[in-house]
């Protein structure tokens, strides 16, 4: 039988400490995520973790910045991977780790929703994945188009419709 796993993309401190553009009801994603990860410790989940790491800029690797939030950080068992584009697997050992732990159900949260969110569930749904995107645990900030509210939805109904599950955190299931 697959396993699901937890994967947690770009919580930063860098990324969430900007304060021009702030990301959206963010100290609400934290408490959510926090919450989830706590669960899935309690069940034995695999907690997966995302740092995204911009070789022309910021977050450089290895900086404070680059650093996952204390409050959601990883322990000595979880899976981490360091990125450079928006798709978790790009160039990266994620999936071949989630095979060899049997993981079938990706269970998608963090930032940003249009960007590193969005490719990594269509990826993830393209390997064969059962993906399940955290409802109210993924952020972005406004863009000149839209606010933050709207993408966040739009992006939540794009994936309902064809790449996944959109479940609210309290209700996920590992």
């Amino acid at each position: 039988m697959k396993k699901a796993a937890l994967l947690v993309i770009d919580m930063q401190v860098g990324a969430l400490q900007l304060s021009n553009p702030r990301f959206h009801a963010l100290d609400g994603v934290i408490e959510r995520l926090e919450k989830l990860i706590g669960r899935g410790r309690d069940k034995g989940v695999l907690i997966c973790y995302a740092q995204h790491h911009n070789p022309d800029g910021f977050p450089t690797y290895g900086s404070s910045e680059w650093e996952i939030i204390p409050q959601i950080g990883p322990e000595s068992q979880d899976i981490v991977v360091q990125k450079t584009t928006p798709d978790v697997f790009l160039n990266t050992a994620l999936h071949e780790q989630l095979q060899e732990k049997n993981i079938g159900k990706l269970i998608i949260a963090g930032i940003q929703t249009a960007d590193c969110i969005d490719t990594s569930c269509r990826r993830a749904f393209s390997l064969g994945y059962e993906v399940v995107l955290v409802k109210d645990g993924h952020t972005t900030f406004d863009s000149q188009n839209l606010r933050a509210e709207q993408i966040i939805a739009h992006h939540n109904q794009i994936m309902a419709n064809w790449f996944g599950q959109v479940i609210e955190s309290e209700k996920v299931v590992f």
